[in-house]
């Protein structure tokens, strides 16, 4: 076999049936393999003559980089990172775990590991840094539109729909999407979804908050009623804004969901410290980093070669049901838009 061009990895895989990942451990002395199959494994590279690269990486971990200045979704981080620790372990691999945006710590680190997980806005310089190594990436987050990069995403869109549909259902017609701070892609994505819906349904009025999310709510609250909106459902883009709303609601003196329903999204730790306890769509996290590293060991096997198509994983949320939502007191007097004032 030898003679007959370079011996790889792969060409030991296929001799003694195992994974190109299993061996490329085996090879590099870590823990995952039996002894009885590492001694295989070396017998067969000696066999064959395998001798290893120069310049290849000795380390055949799994490095994980979070973004380290993305305050908003630091709890889905922390998710996201259970779920890779759970199935590395599952699998009994070692992980690095570091948090920077550093274009050049990151080049340093990929060039050091087998693959790379990447989670949160990393910048294009970031990101070009450590594709440029060669080794297979996988990203947590947005990517371009048609971009050639493996990415593990939610189902943003698909949720903002399902939250339309549900307070629909109902009997909610006047409901406001509160933003926030304007510019998150995933808050976008929401919104589109809620709103393709809220188009399809006669006399559905959806409106839009955004505001300064450290003390803005109310007076934007205030200026929406002024213009004869009057809500009865508020579809929150995370639940930290839920949390504000909810407060700001109930010192107005309004009832939770008697006079005005509250669904957030995430599913974090504030959906339940709250009273009532929120009602919101759950993003799977720990679902999304087991599945993500399982793509990344695939492409470690399996390199993407030049005209592949990169690969796009939803992981489907869902609405979890708790008290801040129930159905609307206060039905439409005219099949217009605008609902009898609360």
């Amino acid at each position: 076999m030898g003679s007959r061009g370079r011996i790889t990895l792969q060409t030991i895989a296929q001799e003694v049936g195992l994974s190109k990942y299993a061996v490329s451990r085996s090879l590099a002395g870590k823990s995952g393999v039996s002894e009885e199959t590492r001694a295989l494994i070396r017998a067969t590279a000696e066999r064959l003559g395998y001798t290893r690269p120069a310049g290849q990486s000795q380390s055949n971990d799994i490095a994980v980089v979070f973004h380290d200045l993305d305050a908003v979704n630091s709890e889905l981080y922390m998710q996201i990172q259970n779920g890779v620790q759970r199935e590395a372990h599952r699998l009994g691999m070692a992980l690095r775990i570091r948090w920077t945006h550093s274009a050049g710590q990151l080049e340093e680190l990929a060039r050091s590991c087998a693959g790379l997980l990447l989670v949160g806005p990393h910048d294009r310089e970031a990101l070009t840094a450590a594709t440029a190594t060669g080794i297979p990436v996988v990203r947590f987050g947005w990517v371009d539109p048609l971009e050639q990069a493996d990415q593990i995403t939610g189902t943003d869109h698909e949720a903002g729909q399902a939250v339309l549909q549900y307070l629909i259902g109902l009997g909610h017609r006047s409901i406001v999407y509160v933003s926030g701070t304007p510019g998150f892609r995933g808050r976008r994505e929401r919104y589109y979804g809620a709103r393709e819906i809220a188009e399809r349904h006669e006399g559905v009025s959806l409106q839009v908050l955004e505001f300064d999310e450290q003390n803005g709510f109310s007076a934007t609250f205030r200026y929406l009623k002024e213009k004869g909106v009057h809500p009865t459902a508020f579809f929150c883009a995370h639940d930290g804004l839920a949390l504000t709303v909810v407060s700001e609601l109930l010192g107005q003196g309004y009832r939770i969901p008697d006079d005005v329903s509250v669904i957030g999204f995430g599913d974090f730790s504030p959906a339940t410290q709250i009273s009532p306890p929120l009602t919101t769509v759950k993003m799977e996290g720990q679902e999304a980093g087991a599945v993500g590293l399982r793509l990344l060991l695939e492409r470690i096997e399996n390199p993407r070669l030049p005209g592949m198509p990169a690969r796009r994983v939803m992981i489907a949320s869902r609405i979890v049901e708790r008290r801040s939502a129930g159905p609307c007191a206060c039905r439409a007097e005219t099949s217009g838009t605008t609902l009898a004032k609360l």
